[in-house]
């Protein structure tokens, strides 16, 4: 630590102001300085730069209070060193006349944070009543005392800080406090006289931007591994001009540098490659200045991620910012982006010689290369920052993109939460962007993130309308905060595009202006100008022939399929539930050697399995199925025959292909995305058998009266004993008027055709638009199913009314600081908070996590089933090699049990409170599972399921 065993209050001031200038410099774009500038000095930069320095490191102001200098030396597990020094300071402490409490112990308890809120607008000079003056009431010193009181995660009330001097005394308190604000002043430089002229934090998206680099700073300073403990026989000038050295030293460590983009070419970011003419036209329409949305629409396949990379390049060269944030739909999408991603590093970076790459969600760090990245990006003492609170991590890139070769790195803390938006280059579920407009816990913190990045955001139209609504809050804040924001969509509803257009020109407080044009490309600048491009362009044309087919049960389809391919053919059943694809692929299974198929070339693929059984699924899917490293020759590994059978994780953003598809019926938008699974890399055309040269697509459908198919649930109180249970899944409107839609289209042969992007709109709009009219027993259907999806629209938006935090009120007016407020009710985003209350980045009942292990019949545990993995379940340190192998393996283990399964009322699991608690130190705090490895069945924990590693979890 360098110095005693206690650390002076004003020495953490100084190293985190020290921190604040170094992001200033290095990190912040211009788009968030000049924002900070108008707040915090009007328009000297210099002077905001000062200011912010200052105010960020008196956060902690309320540390000096009784209720906090308590706990020095009295937790559990303080040494015997820690409590001789704890006597010693307070010798010291009453020795310099500190007015601690006679009694520490007895003193009220407050936070010291919320003690900073109260205490701080007195001293920095409001001349409010509630200051000690007799004038009005300074709201910008306010509203920055109640900010810097979030530091900690949750904004407080107004009503939490007014408890404050219950713990700290004003009279007492306020000339150690003053002397304390007036020697870090001093040595920051920053005028404290004229400070409270220039504190005017007016723009909304300037709050949380603040608050989220106190934060930030605050995390950074803490580090007592970088940031060395205070001689106090030093002069505070020496105390500063460490503050200053250690602080450039960490951000170095850190690569808190932003992205150093140069102006460049296609061709130099894609080597190899030609741009199609509608990306040509994007680039070439992309604003000279100023940030910008872009909304992409383009058929699956055609390069839309490539363009909106590109796109985040040019803006990183105009706007300067610090990097981009590529969001996804699935965790699985999630991974095959970041290959893409570390690829285009590795030609973005110009001189950089790396920077940080990091994947946002819960299990990227069961891939091997995370081990890989964070060795390539490793430095002398990064091993006390281990810590894998939340598993941020960066998976396996893939051939060509090994850390050396794709510059891109990871240090281990960013992965502590929330720290994965913050590197440079990110790539993580749409869940990361929701929450930035949601009062979980450090929410400043993600936003802060992603307002000094391009914003991309993929498979727009996949969201529900929660998360749509969710995501055009973010847009206004990104907007205010002058980011930009790439949105990609094949199957964008027009009014979705409305939206997203109509909620960027509210966060530039502007209104659209609509020159009239047409095209796949709208770009909207900051002054709500929209050009629209790409029209008349040739594009990809993707033509597919639609067949209807009544479900002819497992066994059947599994004879049709294998048959159709008995000579050769790669083909694709895509079932809306899991119960439907596991039930095809036993069958298949049972019936392959009637078929003259071989087992192995039949592959089960769902989400509600190990990540120890699935990932092997996917690897092998794109090792073949997926395109060779050169995209120009076809993939030698692509099988003769192959046989996929999966749910929705196929969907979307996986780069793989297929000569043949069966798939449920599904919303219209789903269907062309599932279409896009097939003859998707036209190198394989030639090589595709005879029957599958023409791209064809079965729907299967459930048969109902008159002709029509099922689309709604089993309901007896409405007289439907039976139905299709696909409608627990897909509104049952979506699914009657896509049908009804794709019918419309019947050519004299009977045949259904379409031709994407060429129809792609005409469709969306038939299902997304007005309602569909019909006569007889269709038009029922179609009436009563849309009065209950408008019934469920309306709710999803009330819950995102009610939930998300916006910029502006309803008036136009910017949301204060109290509207802001959050408390630990809201939860951090995860799974605690409370029900009703708690930040959701989706609807519904959130998953149950647990830890699946087998116990062989010798009591040991293990990971898998054959008992050759053996489960290391025993403590070790943040820094060893075993630590990391053993959060793999429970992250290769982890279950997610659906919550409706614990909530039917005859065959309910039991719930997880009620679980053995495993003694083992590695499973402290986790539900866990116990199987039998002969069978599969669950033996301790949520008794009444079974685990397969081919079919996965049932019960």
């Amino acid at each position: 630590m360098g110095g005693p065993a206690w650390n002076s209050l004003l020495a953490h001031v100084l190293d985190v102001a020290a921190v604040v200038g170094q992001l200033w410099d290095r990190y912040l774009p211009p788009t968030i300085r000049a924002r900070l500038t108008e707040a915090f000095a009007e328009k000297d930069p210099v002077t905001a730069r000062t200011i912010v320095m200052l105010l960020a490191g008196l956060h902690d102001l309320g540390k000096g209070s009784s209720c906090f200098l308590r706990q020095f030396g009295q937790n559990p597990w303080d040494g015997a060193y820690l409590r001789q020094a704890r006597t010693t300071w307070e010798k010291q402490a009453r020795a310099a006349g500190l007015p601690l409490a006679d009694r520490l112990d007895a003193e009220p308890s407050v936070r010291h944070e919320h003690i900073t809120a109260f205490h701080l607008p007195r001293l920095l000079g409001c001349p409010g009543e509630n200051c000690g003056g007799t004038g009005p009431c300074h709201t910008g010193l306010h509203d920055v005392a109640n900010l810097l009181g979030g530091h900690h995660g949750h904004i407080p009330s107004h009503a939490t800080v007014e408890r404050a001097p219950m713990a700290a005394d004003t009279g007492l308190w306020l000339p150690i406090y003053t002397e304390l604000v007036e020697e870090a002043a001093a040595l920051i430089g920053a005028d404290l006289t004229t400070l409270p002229l220039l504190v005017r934090p007016e723009r909304p998206a300037v709050l949380p931007i603040f608050a989220g680099l106190v934060i930030l700073a605050d995390w950074i300073a803490s580090d007592d591994t970088r940031f060395t403990y205070r001689n106090l026989s030093d002069s505070t000038t020496t105390w500063w001009q460490t503050s200053l050295t250690q602080a450039r030293t960490a951000t170095d460590a850190l690569g808190l540098d932003a992205w150093q983009a140069k102006p460049t070419t296609w061709e130099a970011l894609y080597p190899g490659t030609i741009p199609r003419s509608f990306q040509t036209a994007a680039m070439a329409a992309l604003p000279a200045t100023g940030p910008a949305l872009i909304i992409i629409e383009s058929d699956t396949g055609s390069g839309k991620t490539r363009l909106a990379l590109a796109c985040a390049h040019h803006l990183a060269v105009t706007c300067g910012y610090q990097g981009l944030y590529l969001a996804m739909p699935t965790r699985a999408a999630t991974n095959q982006a970041a290959r893409e991603t570390a690829r285009f590093m590795q030609h973005a970076l110009n001189s950089q010689d790396s920077a940080m790459l990091a994947v946002v969600h819960s299990t990227a760090q069961a891939t091997d290369f995370v081990h890989d990245l964070l060795d390539a990006g490793r430095a002398p003492g990064q091993a006390a920052l281990d810590s894998l609170e939340d598993f941020i991590t960066t998976p396996d890139t893939g051939p060509g993109t090994s850390p050396a070769t794709s510059h891109a790195v990871l240090s281990p803390w960013y992965l502590r939460r929330c720290l994965g938006l913050i590197a440079q280059f990110a790539v993580g579920t749409v869940d990361q962007v929701v929450l930035a407009a949601l009062p979980s816990r450090h929410w400043m913190l993600r936003f802060l993130g992603l307002a000094t990045k391009t914003v991309i955001i993929d498979e727009a139209h996949a969201y529900e309308l929660y998360q749509q609504g969710l995501l055009a809050a973010v847009l206004r804040w990104l907007a205010d905060a002058g980011s930009s924001v790439v949105v990609l969509s094949a199957t964008l509803p027009a009014a979705a595009r409305t939206a997203l257009t109509d909620a960027w020109c509210a966060g530039h407080r502007t209104a659209p202006s609509d020159a009239g044009q047409t095209g796949p490309i709208t770009i909207v600048d900051e002054h709500g100008s929209i050009t629209r491009t790409g029209s008349g362009i040739k594009m990809p044309k993707l033509r597919t022939r639609i067949a209807f087919l009544p479900d002819p049960g497992a066994q059947e389809l599994a004879d049709h399929v294998m048959q159709e391919a008995a000579g050769a053919g790669i083909t694709l059943v895509l079932r809306n539930r899991v119960d439907s694809a596991v039930e095809l692929y036993t069958t298949a299974l049972r019936r392959a050697a009637a078929n003259g198929w071989r087992p192995d070339n039949i592959i089960l693929l769902h989400g509600r399995t190990l990540p120890r059984f699935r990932l092997p699924v996917e690897e092998r899917l794109k090792n073949l199925l997926g395109p060779d490293e050169d995209p120009q020759r076809p993939n030698p590994n692509r099988p003769h025959r192959f046989l996929v059978i999966a749910t929705q994780v196929v969907e979307q953003s996986l780069d793989i292909d297929f000569d043949r598809i069966y798939t449920d019926l599904a919303p219209i938008d789903l269907l062309i995305q599932r279409r896009g699974r097939q003859h998707r890399h036209t190198v394989n055309d030639p090589y595709r058998p005879s029957w599958a040269h023409k791209a064809r697509m079965t729907l299967l459908l459930q048969e109902g009266p008159d002709g029509l198919p099922l689309v709604e649930p089993p309901n007896p109180k409405e007289g439907r004993p039976t139905g299709n249970l696909d409608g627990y899944v897909y509104a049952p409107y979506t699914l009657i008027a896509s049908w009804h839609a794709l019918k419309l289209r019947t050519r004299a042969d009977g045949t259904v055709r379409i031709v994407t992007p060429t129809h792609t709109t005409d469709l969306i709009e038939a299902v997304y638009g007005p309602r569909q009219m019909a006569d007889g027993a269709l038009g029922e259907i179609l009436d009563r199913t849309w009065a209950s999806w408008q019934s469920q629209l309306a709710d999803e938006q009330a819950q995102c009314d009610i939930r998300a935090l916006k910029p502006f009120t309803r008036k136009g007016k910017p949301t204060p600081v109290s509207g802001l407020v959050s408390g630990d009710a809201h939860g951090d985003g995860d799974d605690d908070g409370i029900e009703g209350i708690r930040a959701v980045s989706r609807l519904g009942d959130p998953s149950i996590e647990a830890v699946a292990l087998y116990r062989q019949t010798d009591g040991t545990l293990t990971y898998d089933q054959e008992g050759t993995l053996r489960a290391d379940l025993a403590r070790h340190t943040p820094d060893s090699p075993a630590r990391k192998q053993q959060q793999k393996d429970l992250l290769l283990n982890t279950l997610a049990i659906p919550a409706h399964w614990f909530t039917r009322q005859k065959t309910s699991l039991p719930a997880p409170e009620t679980w053995p608690v495993h003694p083992a130190p590695a499973l402290k705090y986790m539900n866990v599972a116990l199987f039998d490895p002969a069978d599969g069945t669950c033996i301790s924990g949520p008794l009444g399921l079974t685990l397969h590693p081919s079919t996965g979890l049932s019960r």
